[in-house]
């Protein structure tokens, strides 16, 4: 099968991990901007991070068979340093119009202040104008109350639902999500967000429709194999292989292709990976590596 994961931050993972996402049928990534642990004071920072995230990262990506798209936005943790976040809005309009940003995001609430609702608000405004899917980033503490705010200030801000993917949802909210005709992306990740024996449940519960599997994958205890672990367990648990395909691949595909930058023939026309492609004058995989070789002993069967 082959798996679109719509939310794994590759800045925080190795290369090890794209031989092994590509060699476990990943075609397509799409690398959410986010808070990357250590809070940023410079605008100038944010700068060098969206440009990694439209230039290199995208062929480090590449070197592995593997098409990477992003959203860019900013985080909701973020938001609170307001004379930071004033700059951060002035350079977004140059980003999101950048080849492979398919969206806004991730974006939303973390400690829900007055700030970030501000932010928020702005940033759907922006994604309103520039036709672009938004990204959801729902709050870890009073997740759906939280949730609930996030789409009624969405809706104010005149936002459509059908263009929303809300990530990090989990039983309480994956109800009130749908039922308002968003898109409920789930992320797969271990002891603090959905493990995905949950997510089997959830699945058989509320069906496929509108429903998202990703991996959210960054620095921390996370596994960027996720979404094709999870399609396994799902497989083994009878559901079916349309079904799976629908939350892994289809969906995702749909939910971003809204904004002109993602499409199946992006990577169905890939030429393949040469290995003596250069970045800035500097070659990832040293000019002659067996990339389908070392990417052989990573198959989940």
């Amino acid at each position: 099968m082959r798996f679109l994961d719509s939310h794994v931050h590759m800045v925080s993972r190795t290369t090890d991990d794209y031989q092994r996402m590509a060699a476990s049928g990943v075609a397509a990534i799409i690398e959410p901007s986010f808070w990357q642990g250590q809070p940023r004071t410079e605008p100038g920072t944010f700068k060098d991070y969206f440009n990694t995230l439209v230039g290199f990262e995208r062929f480090r990506a590449s070197q592995f068979g593997i098409k990477h798209y992003c959203t860019i936005g900013l985080n909701p943790k973020e938001a609170n340093n307001e004379k930071l976040a004033e700059a951060v809005m002035e350079l977004l309009p140059l980003y999101i119009c950048k080849e492979g940003v398919v969206g806004v995001g991730e974006i939303g609430f973390d400690d829900q202040t007055k700030a970030e609702e501000k932010y928020l608000r702005l940033q759907a405004r922006l994604a309103i104008e520039a036709d672009l899917p938004i990204q959801i980033h729902t709050p870890h503490r009073d997740k759906k109350g939280g949730t609930i705010r996030t789409m009624d200030v969405l809706e104010d801000a005149g936002v459509d639902p059908g263009k929303v993917i809300i990530d990090h949802n989990n039983e309480e909210t994956v109800r009130a999500v749908l039922d308002r005709g968003y898109w409920a992306a789930f992320t797969i990740y271990p002891h603090t967000k959905l493990g995905n024996e949950r997510m089997v449940e959830i699945l058989r519960e509320y069906g496929a429709e509108r429903i998202i599997v990703d991996s959210a994958a960054d620095w921390g205890i996370s596994d960027a194999l996720a979404v094709p672990k999870t399609a396994a367990l799902m497989k083994e648990r009878g559901v079916t292989l349309d079904r799976i395909e629908q939350v892994t691949y289809r969906n995702p595909l749909a939910a971003y292709g809204q904004s002109g930058q993602i499409g199946e023939q992006d990577w169905a026309d890939s030429e393949g990976i040469d290995p003596a492609a250069l970045f800035e004058g500097n070659t990832l995989l040293r000019g002659g590596m067996d990339v389908a070789a070392a990417m052989s002993q990573y198959v989940i069967e």
